[in-house]
């Protein structure tokens, strides 16, 4: 695990730890193999026939795409240890998407006691049917769906990331802020994010491109999974105009996901 993401997950366990019962000084926090950021990302930036990579439609899934879909990219799941780059969208259509809450009715779904899980797994109206046959309705209006833009992504340089690969654009309602995580998923994938760089000759509401290495999906059932809980909050789908990585940034904060 980075120094950086495990001094600012203790840090937010002792923060807490004061509050938990039982919580005992030193021991605050659940033993992990590591940690995964919990993330959405859309055909803005992994789909088939899209630069910088091309992929096929067997790459990403596509012939099995449906809601609920949670099997591991084919592309992804063979290419374990490989270096890529993605293209994460523009100012307005981004293509990656922090959660930085998850709603009581995800927990309440079950098939377990954790909402985050129950997404990932997933439960009945989180991508499985529920009693009434209807297998999204829990994924519409979700509060903290945060686009991520240039400093955001900056933000996630070292960390480890689990994202639900969506078949098509996850739209984003401002004020408040929230998003609808309906619709097919292509499946999931894991990786480290290596850099984040300015995407050169393009046009000026090109978000940046995010080197990774692709990691197995699963070979981190182990890990626990985290919320990136100050990832910026765009105030509207135009501003901020985010799409240069800033030289500096401040450190990622990440929550144990509920």
């Amino acid at each position: 695990m980075s120094k950086r993401l495990s001094v600012y997950i203790l840090l937010i366990f002792n923060l807490l730890g004061s509050c938990m019962p039982g919580s005992e000084e030193g021991d605050l926090s659940p033993i992990y193999d590591d940690y995964l950021v919990l993330m959405v990302i859309d055909e803005s930036s992994i789909d088939n026939g899209i630069e910088p990579n091309n992929f096929s439609e067997t790459d990403v899934n596509d012939q099995i795409a449906s809601v609920g879909q949670r099997a591991q990219l084919k592309f992804f799941k063979d290419n374990v240890g490989k270096t890529i780059d993605l293209n994460t969208g523009q100012v307005g259509d981004e293509g990656w998407f922090a959660l930085k809450n998850i709603p009581n009715r995800w927990v309440n779904a079950g098939p377990t006691d954790n909402g985050a899980q129950n997404y990932l797994t997933p439960g009945p109206g989180l991508g499985a049917p529920n009693i009434d046959g209807e297998q999204d309705i829990l994924l519409d209006e979700i509060p903290l769906v945060a686009p991520m833009r240039a400093t955001g992504l900056k933000m996630l340089v070292g960390s480890k990331v689990l994202a639900v690969v969506y078949d098509s654009d996850i739209s984003i309602n401002y004020s408040p802020l929230e998003g609808n995580l309906q619709g097919a998923n292509l499946g999931l994938v894991a990786f480290e994010v290596l850099e984040v760089k300015s995407k050169i000759g393009s046009s000026d509401s090109e978000l940046p491109v995010v080197t990774i290495k692709i990691l197995n999906v699963e070979s981190t059932t182990q890990f626990g999974i985290v919320l990136f809980s100050n990832a910026p909050e765009p105030f509207s789908s135009s501003e901020p105009k985010d799409t240069n990585p800033p030289a500096t940034v401040d450190m990622p904060v990440f929550v144990l996901a509920n």
